[in-house]
């Protein structure tokens, strides 16, 4: 199956995109997903820990199983003062 994934602040920095299509096998979750990134782009693996998952604009858990065409935004850590 095929997804699209949404990157921001730092991850879309390091990547110098704003997203990406991936193939998955059926079946796969989010965290999955998230594993194949890191593996594929080292310079995630730092957020890769850190990061919330967003299917379809509502956030989801690492276990969250992905469909066809879904859309997966990953939200690094926000800080501020």
């Amino acid at each position: 199956m095929k997804v699209r994934v949404r990157f921001f602040g730092g991850p879309r920095e390091a990547l110098g995109r704003n997203e990406s299509e991936q193939q998955l096998p059926a079946g796969a979750t989010a965290g999955d997903l998230v594993n194949l990134l890191g593996e594929e782009y080292p310079v995630l693996g730092p957020y890769c820990r850190v990061m919330k998952v967003a299917v379809n604009r509502k956030y989801a858990s690492l276990e969250s199983q992905l469909h066809e065409g879904d859309e997966v935004a990953l939200i690094p850590p926000v800080g501020g003062g």
